[in-house]
């Protein structure tokens, strides 16, 4: 196919835009027309057999039915299988409300088993609480959610567009404002113009890599890659939870259930091969499928579901239910091995990872109107994160985020021109190399690191290595070769598969701790800390691309749950969370070697020692021991105060280790120990844990303190701190540009750049002895300058800082005046300054020289282009490709491109490269 213009987008408008046709998503079209709205209905396959529900639902796992269930026994059910990390105002809302929804889908056609008296046949699965409702006939469920839609009043106000992909929510001025992506049989492009959008796209199954090694052989609906998860973190949402992963058994070498909630009512269970009952938990959560999968691993398995005691009545209406409903291939599967219920149990295994918020808790923050932390961006289903909230959970859902929506009218401003770029790159670049790696392939790698170092149990080191390697995959999914429109459509799944493996990385690296069972189990961090992470983990995309965190303090509960205790407060911004030292196994500064020990002398039970051997101390092992049971300061403080330097060091390795609260001043008060290891691992910490830190009084006093010891390490480490913590101003940053110690002296500059002081950095400009201070104080005056709100200190502007680099060109030392003219690059360049730089683009140093081209970027064209057109002759490639680089911003001049067009023949590569890209 050929890849269609930008400008040939095919532009739709409404009122509510809803992506994804499953569940969720038809419900809130439903809810959003019968209020009005006009509303377009987006699925990347067919709505009338499409999303989980595709071939039917054998029961309903969340059910509170009045005279059966209530409401607030159900949310604290659902807080203790979550550990206490939950919002109860979402899960109140499937509990109130999923009753009405029951009855509205009965409304609709929709069946729900009922006894002899026309009751709902309500079952008790978990032991306590009565909430899962069988559907015998549910396999036309989908079927009675279309009917729905195409009837004649629903179809004056929904239009259905199957076989559109979005790739990209739209946002602007704040707000979501439609949405971009393709037709996945044509390939035509095609533009949304909405008032609202709601997502619906499901679950991310398609993370981790099948048992079986089948791409689409997953647990969930394998049409489900992530898309909404990617959108909604490319719009600017939160995400929540993501780290908690989805795991469940299945059926071993089938990508089905075993379906226990099913068989349970019936007398079935699971068992070890020994015929033994072992799951303690009292609910289907993380903690369960870590004690499925001890059982597994141990010498008592394999795990089966045991249903071969049961009565012919219970195996034929199993057999009715189970090989008719969700998963009709399933009497397929057991007859192709010779297998029946009558005489054979089902043997169950683990299912790869994904992430879902309707089986744990992976997915998009909303609040208890399905509302994103994006203005007019709402999210249902699987996708939003309200924990185990099942199908009735994503109906209400649907529903609320429909009822939202349909207040708002279409957007009329211009759609985005970079947004609708960018998804024009990522929909239709796989035709521009059709022969490169196929789908397949590029996505099976993927998923495999995704099983080799992010799958449960974690640890800090795997994890790191799987960042790098979804680094790496960029480069991969980039090169992808696509020839249709369907292979397209693959493509585009592969990236938010790529986009859902780095979050669940970065967010389980995040959390240091254990929670959740199996979901979140990290070797390196085995316990469960309330004190530090009683919290949910946010995760967004920052203004520069960065994906950064922050702990959010579970909010007060509804319904209060014993054990369990959320008491709300400031979040706690984690910022960006940067991967663990992976490169060498170790320190790579010398050679692995075993202790060495000398004999003990005779009749004697201990080894002498010299002060190398002061770790074995007991002090210091009592403090190792007390390290594994997440101590808290109080515990702690004895130790950093002890007489011994090397116990006081393991304290505040401990102490960085498990980060209680009150850590932040406690190792600003380090820095002024006695001991240079001691202050030295004190300053290495801070700077470790900044981002985690809170900005609290009692740690700028400590740090202010610390500016006065004589250690420079500590100097330095205490104005970084402050910086990054915005905790100190511009007088006391200016006070350390007099310190005698150079590496001071620039941590000062750098915190005055971070407050905007450009008075003070100009003035300290030239009168610093130092060139690495001088040279850093170029680069500072840029990086005032070229901030995107223009924001400069009172009284200080460009002439100021002009003058301070006019200063630095007369630098006696040829370093400090390349970085001065770089700068002029970035501040401006007026024309004495460019003659100037003219005239040093014949200075013996390159750097000078390469400086000098980089200056006469912002300098006037008839005076720039051809001095860079000369410098194209340099002896030195970097020259000339600074020279490049500057023409590049003059290319409206005829000459700069003449001289652009002569680059492309360089002998250098990146000097070619730079003019290509340039032309």
């Amino acid at each position: 196919m050929q890849i269609p213009a930008l400008t040939d987008a095919d532009e739709l408008v409404c009122d509510v835009l809803v992506i994804g046709g499953g569940t969720a998503g038809t419900m809130a079209a439903l809810t959003a027309a019968e209020r009005g709205a006009d509303v377009l209905l987006l699925e990347k396959a067919h709505v009338r057999h499409s999303g989980a529900l595709a071939m039917g639902m054998d029961g309903v796992n969340n059910a509170v039915v009045p005279g059966r269930a209530e409401p607030d026994d159900y949310v604290a059910e659902i807080t203790r299988a979550n550990d206490g990390i939950v919002d109860q105002s979402t899960v109140r809302q499937t509990a109130t409300r999923g009753f009405a929804m029951v009855q509205r889908l009965e409304s609709y056609g929709v069946k729900f088993e009922k006894d002899e008296h026309g009751e709902y046949a309500v079952r008790q699965v978990h032991r306590s609480g009565s909430y899962v409702l069988p559907m015998p006939e549910g396999k036309d469920v989908k079927k009675v959610l279309y009917r729905q839609l195409r009837r004649r009043e629903m179809r004056e106000r929904i239009r259905i567009e199957n076989r559109v992909m979005p790739v990209r929510v739209l946002t602007a001025q704040g707000r979501a404002v439609g949405a971009v992506g393709f037709h996945t049989r044509t390939g035509a492009f095609v533009t949304v113009r909405a008032g609202a959008v709601i997502l619906a796209t499901g679950a991310c199954g398609r993370l981790g890599l099948p048992a079986s090694g089948y791409l689409y052989g997953t647990y969930e609906n394998p049409t489900n890659a992530g898309d909404g998860y990617a959108m909604a973190y490319h719009a600017g949402a939160e995400l929540t939870g993501i780290e908690c992963f989805q795991i469940n058994p299945l059926i071993k070498d089938y990508n089905g259930p075993a379906c226990a909630y099913v068989a349970n009512p019936f007398g079935g269970y699971q068992v070890n091969r020994h015929g033994e009952r072992f799951v303690d938990s009292d609910y289907w959560s993380g903690q369960m499928m870590a004690e499925f999968t001890e059982e597994v691993a141990s010498d008592r398995g394999p795990v089966y579901l045991k249903l071969s005691h049961l009565p012919e009545e219970s195996i034929s209406a199993l057999e009715s239910i189970l090989h008719s409903t969700e998963r009709p291939t399933r009497g397929t599967f057991h007859a192709g091995r010779g297998h029946d219920y009558r005489t054979h149990d089902v043997e169950m295994h683990i299912s790869e990872i994904g992430l879902c918020g309707g089986h744990s808790a992976s997915g998009v923050r909303v609040d208890d109107h399905a509302r994103t932390t994006v203005p007019g961006l709402y999210a249902a289903g699987d996708l939003a994160c309200v924990p185990h909230n099942y199908m009735i959970g994503a109906f209400v859902f649907g529903d609320l985020a429909g009822a939202d929506a349909s207040r708002r009218t279409p957007y009329e401003g211009e759609l985005p021109l970079d947004q609708l770029e960018e998804a024009h790159e990522l929909i239709y670049r796989p035709l521009r190399h059709p022969d490169g790696p196929p789908q397949p392939q590029v996505e099976y790698k993927l998923r495999r690191f995704v099983n080799d170092y992010v799958a449960p149990p974690k640890s800090g080191a795997r994890l790191s290595l799987a960042l790098e390697a979804f680094e790496r995959m960029r480069a991969d999914i980039a090169a992808m070769g696509a020839r249709t429109p369907h292979e397209l459509m693959r493509c585009a799944e592969v990236s938010f598969i790529r986009d859902c493996a780095e979050m669940a990385a970065r967010a389980s690296l995040a959390r240091t701790e254990s929670r959740w069972g199996l979901y979140h189990e990290r070797l390196d961090h085995p316990g469960r800390d309330d004190a530090s992470w009683f919290h949910h983990l946010d995760l967004y995309k920052s203004p520069t691309g960065a994906m950064e965190f922050t702990a959010r303090p579970v909010a007060p509960y509804l319904v209060p749950v014993d054990g369990l205790d959320a008491v709300g407060g400031p979040s706690r911004r984690l910022g960006e969370v940067h991967p663990e030292q992976v490169a060498t196994a170790g320190a790579r500064e010398a050679a692995p070697m075993a202790p060495r020990r000398e004999p003990a002398p005779a009749g004697t039970g201990d080894h002498p020692g010299s002060d190398a051997d002061a770790p074995a101390t007991p002090r210091l092992l009592e403090l190792l021991s007390l390290a594994e049971d997440e101590p808290r300061l109080s515990a702690l403080t004895p130790y950093l105060t002890d007489s011994e330097p090397t116990v006081r060091r393991t304290a505040v390795t401990v102490l960085t280790e498990t980060v209680p609260p009150g850590t932040g001043p406690a190792l600003a008060a380090a820095l002024a120990d006695p001991d240079a290891g001691v202050r030295a691992a004190a300053a290495a910490s801070l700077r470790e844990l900044v981002e985690t830190l809170e900005p609290e009084p009692a740690l700028r006093d400590a740090l202010v303190a610390a500016l006065s010891e004589a250690d420079p390490v500590a100097r330095a480490a205490a104005l970084d701190v402050l910086r990054a913590l915005r905790l100190g101003d511009t007088g006391l940053f200016a006070a350390s540009l007099s310190d005698a110690d150079t590496g001071v002296r620039i941590a000062a500059v750098r915190a005055l750049v971070s407050v905007d002081a450009v008075g003070e950095l100009a003035r300290a400009a030239t009168a610093d002895p130092s060139r690495e201070v001088r040279v850093a104080l170029a680069k500072a005056l840029a990086a005032v300058t070229a901030r995107p709100d223009g924001a400069t200190s009172a009284g200080a502007g460009p002439d100021v800082v002009r003058s301070a680099l006019t200063g630095l060109l007369d630098d006696p030392d040829a370093l400090v005046r390349a970085a001065a003219y770089e700068a002029l690059g970035t501040t401006g360049c007026p024309a004495p300054l460019a003659a100037r730089a003219r005239t040093a683009l014949s200075e013996p140093a390159w750097q000078v020289r390469a400086g000098a081209a980089a200056a006469l970027s912002l300098a006037a064209a008839d005076l720039a282009v051809p001095a860079l057109a000369k410098a194209l002759a340099d002896p030195n490639a970097d020259v000339r490709k600074a020279a490049v680089t500057a023409l590049t911003r003059h290319r409206a001049a005829e000459g700069a491109r003449a001289a652009l067009a002569t680059a492309t023949t360089d002998p250098d590569a990146d000097v070619r490269a730079y003019a290509a890209r340039a032309r």
